[in-house]
């Protein structure tokens, strides 16, 4: 029995070797991703979309996020991996300290290892509490879906000197105050190598080019299963595969060969 933690991360960096990390709800997809080898599961927020049926994550609860990180511990419980759980904090679920604090509790009782939340530099405050409190962090930065009402639609972010230079400094920040992880999305391959470079923390990618620690997709996408236009970074994996499974397998071995992502699931600049 193998157990994924953020020191198990760190020795990939440290060796120059990447990991795979996926999204999963439920007890059964969790199993097949521990039995494939993938070594770190998200209980995304993206559930809000792929399971409930709205248009954005913003209507996803703590509650619902709960209910979901423990059916997937449930899953790893008797694997022969166990992948480390990172789970979503929801809209508005961090926007006090009072609240990060109250509400990260929740989600490590529930079975979490990480939790995640999404923005820049004013997050650092709470970043460093839920650190001092021994609540791992990953902070998600770049195109961060809880803003999409901000930023106007789902678009690249850290575009041109000045924005780059914000996410720099932004990463800066939030990984001196504590942050254990940093997730980049959408975000231009040059700028994410840069800061993959500069910090010292595992970093996951996803639309933000090869160079980062690891790379992370939602399940329903790689399984062909998304519902309109398909974003640039997904792939399907499932195509030539025998089973859920192979193509949990196939994702996390294209991760770790660096045969994903190819140069069409980056943005350049």
């Amino acid at each position: 029995m193998k157990r994924i933690n953020l020191l198990t991360l760190a020795g990939y960096r440290e060796r120059g070797e990447h990991f795979a990390c996926l999204t999963a709800y439920d007890a059964s997809f969790a199993r097949c991703m521990a039995d494939a080898g993938v070594e770190v599961i998200l209980v995304g927020d993206s559930l809000g979309m792929v399971l409930q049926g709205h248009s954005s994550t913003i209507p996803v609860t703590v509650q619902d996020m709960a209910y979901h990180v423990r059916a997937v511990k449930r899953g790893t419980r008797e694997t022969e991996l166990r992948p480390m759980i990172m789970a979503d904090m929801p809209f508005m679920s961090f926007a006090t300290l009072e609240d990060t604090l109250s509400n990260a509790g929740v989600l490590m009782r529930a079975g979490a290892q990480v939790v995640k939340i999404e923005g820049g530099r004013e997050l650092a405050e709470r970043v460093a509490r839920l650190h001092e409190n021994g609540v791992p962090c990953c902070v998600h930065l770049g195109l961060t879906p809880q803003s999409v009402n901000c930023f106007g639609g789902f678009r690249v972010q850290g575009r041109g000197a000045e924005q780059a230079a914000q996410m720099l400094e932004d990463v800066r920040i939030l990984t001196e105050a504590g942050a254990a992880i940093v997730l980049l999305e959408c975000v231009p391959e040059p700028l994410a190598t840069r800061i993959q470079q500069e910090v010292s923390v595992p970093t996951i990618g996803i639309g933000a080019g090869p160079n980062l620690d690891g790379q992370v997709l939602v399940m329903h996408d790689i399984l062909g299963l998304g519902v309109g236009r398909s974003p640039r970074f997904v792939k399907n994996f499932l195509a030539g595969e025998e089973s859920i499974t192979g193509a949990f397998r196939a994702f996390g071995d294209a991760v770790r060969k660096g045969t994903y992502p190819a140069a069409e699931h980056w943005f350049a600049e």
